[in-house]
């Protein structure tokens, strides 16, 4: 044990000056600390996440797909689902823009048909009149079908892995839109900027993943992300399908205790290149869709994403509750 604690010194402090030592003193420690990687100056780094930062607040207050924009999230029920501004309604939607009936969501054997009421202002691909029954595909599916009344959008909602179906809807004139902000960030630094290898399991596996609606849902890996922190291999399971262009990873730190959200935080990390290395920039490290509405199906980190070591990166939490 001794020996291989001055084997991780030495490998820190001298391993880059002197390449010739790395053969040795990477055999005498638990893991590879993979690729140097060179410094980007701050102010590429700066003006890099500036970017970043712009690019995810243009995503979050899209007035057609953005969260900030989200209206309303209700959980469908075998049979008939009847909406409209009508409180007495299983769905009830803004008077603003719905009639006190504007229809019936059927759904049966997890497909979901509507049945609108007559005139009720309901429109389909930008614009046609829906006057007849129509099978609606959800947001899984492709050629999803958007629904529009007034100022809203309709979409019904799936998850990977589960049975379960809702209708979300979205406001493309929420006041919230133009008001919204980010939450700050950590400084942003190269320190957390780390190589990262890619270990792949023998077959992909599928994780079930607890969501903040009380549920359960499920998310594909092929393996995990080994990179090292302080001297210490950490690992997090990494998700991403065949024809996923990065993985996902949601882990959860001690800075959730006081600063980022208490329920974890997500990444995009990109594929691991031909050697099977890749870069995890934690400075990118975000809030779930939950931390600004409660018109959410987030799922939560699992259990080996819980990492032993505080993630001083990324986007914290809001300093005031967003709803």
């Amino acid at each position: 044990m001794t020996n291989c604690k001055l084997f991780i010194t030495l490998r820190c402090v001298a391993a880059r000056p002197a390449l010739v030592l790395a053969p040795i003193l990477t055999a005498g420690c638990a893991g590879d600390p993979g690729p140097d990687l060179d410094p980007i100056s701050p102010e590429v780094l700066a003006d890099e996440h500036a970017e970043w930062r712009a690019n995810r607040h243009r995503s979050l207050t899209n007035p057609v797909a953005g969260v900030v924009s989200w209206a309303g999230l209700w959980a469908l029920a075998e049979g008939p689902n009847r909406f409209g501004s009508d409180p007495s309604l299983a769905i009830v939607l803004p008077p603003e823009d719905a009639p006190p009936f504007a229809g019936t969501l059927h759904l049966e054997n997890g497909e979901v048909r509507l049945v609108p009421e007559a005139e009720s202002g309901l429109t389909v691909d930008g614009g046609l009149a829906v006057t007849e029954g129509l099978p609606l595909r959800n947001d899984r599916q492709e050629n999803t079908t958007i629904l529009s009344l007034g100022s809203l959008g309709l979409r019904i909602h799936s998850e990977r892995g589960t049975d379960r179906l809702w209708l979300r809807v979205w406001d493309t004139d929420a006041p919230r839109l133009a008001a919204f902000e980010l939450p700050d960030y950590f400084p942003v630094t190269n320190d957390w900027r780390l190589p990262a290898r890619f270990d792949p399991y023998p077959e992909p596996r599928i994780v079930p993943l607890a969501d903040v609606r009380g549920g359960t849902v499920e998310n594909e890996s092929p393996g995990e992300l080994v990179f090292e922190v302080g001297d210490r291999e950490h690992r997090l399971v990494a998700f991403a399908r065949a024809t996923s262009r990065s993985y996902f990873v949601s882990l959860w730190d001690s800075t959730a205790v006081s600063d980022t959200y208490q329920g974890g935080r997500y990444m995009r990390v990109p594929l691991a290149n031909d050697d099977g290395w890749t870069v995890i920039d934690f400075n990118r490290a975000y809030n779930p869709p939950c931390v600004f509405t409660p018109f959410s199906v987030c799922s939560l980190p699992p259990r080996e994403n819980r990492l032993q070591v505080a993630v001083t990166a990324g986007e914290k939490r809001p300093a005031e509750p967003a709803y």
